[in-house]
């Protein structure tokens, strides 16, 4: 089982990390075969699996369906959480309790976002609880409201000195690692060699010390956007349509389901049936 320790000892020995999100036990149990180190059960699952407009509009008691799933199907990876809007933003009390109810159902970290004072006492509060975190800089989405958009940060020398920094207080608040999105290759690149702690960027470059994706951008299952950043290796949206067209025409027309795909009675009930509807003049069977 990977522990966030073992994730920033990969920092320290040279190894990149994978991680990517999940939001079922199936997506979550193949993910974990497949090698992976995370497994984010993350807030896009707003737009992806819920079809909201953006990740502030689900809550607590959805993302714990989606908790559950993911943590019953993973065996290996490290299963982290991200706490939805305002279930870590009012105080540090109601904070812990909803953070700690994600790790006693077995996730191995929460994730929060933001750098403000708040944010960064509340991090060593967790940490101190004994729950791991997991920080995220640049451009944060849930707070898109304040920020006018989907915008890249850290486009200026001093933009990123201030990521920078922001990122330090995370990493002496006890966070064990950060998710950087949407930050120019070189910038990603300064602020993960000056951090003692592991940057997974994400639309920041090759140079982080990991990445994660949205799992449904890169087997091609979410098609309202596809994002620069996301390679897709694959084209779900065209394997369902083409799976659940085909099985629509068998249905039509008589082909499914076939002898080999039903049940069967043995012969000696069989024949009591056809007696049976012979003598009741109920239509035979074929």
């Amino acid at each position: 089982m990977i522990t966030p320790k073992k994730i920033q000892k990969m920092k320290f020995e040279g190894h990149k990390i994978a991680a990517l999100t999940a939001y079922d036990c199936p997506t979550a149990r193949y993910a974990d075969n497949s090698g992976l180190d995370i497994i984010l059960v993350g807030d896009s699952a707003s737009q992806v699996v819920m079809g909201y407009d953006s990740t502030t509009k689900i809550g607590m008691e959805e993302m714990k369906v989606f908790a559950r799933a993911v943590i019953n199907g993973v065996k290996n990876a490290l299963v982290v959480v991200d706490m939805p809007f305002l279930s870590y933003q009012t105080n540090i009390s109601d904070a812990i309790l909803n953070c700690g109810e994600f790790i006693k159902m077995g996730a191995g970290a929460v994730k929060i976002e933001g750098a403000n004072e708040y944010i960064i006492s509340l991090i060593k509060r967790l940490t101190d609880s004994g729950i791991p975190v997991m920080g995220h800089l640049g451009f944060t989405p849930q707070y898109i409201k304040t920020i006018g958009g989907n915008f890249i940060q850290g486009k200026s020398l001093e933009n990123t000195l201030n990521i920078l920094e922001d990122a330090k207080k995370i990493q002496e608040s006890g966070a064990f690692a950060i998710v950087l999105e949407l930050v120019p290759d070189i910038c990603a690149e300064y602020i993960s060699k000056n951090l003692e702690i592991p940057v997974i960027g994400i639309g920041a470059g090759k140079n982080t010390d990991g990445q994660i994706l949205v799992i449904n951008d890169i087997i091609g299952k979410f098609d309202e956007f596809s994002p620069k950043f996301a390679r897709k290796y694959s084209n779900a949206k065209t394997i369902i349509e083409n799976a659940v067209e085909n099985y629509v025409k068998d249905v039509k027309n008589g082909d499914f389901p076939n002898s080999a795909e039903s049940f069967h009675l043995d012969e000696a009930e069989r024949e009591k049936f056809e007696n049976y509807t012979q003598k009741s003049g109920i239509k035979s069977f074929n």
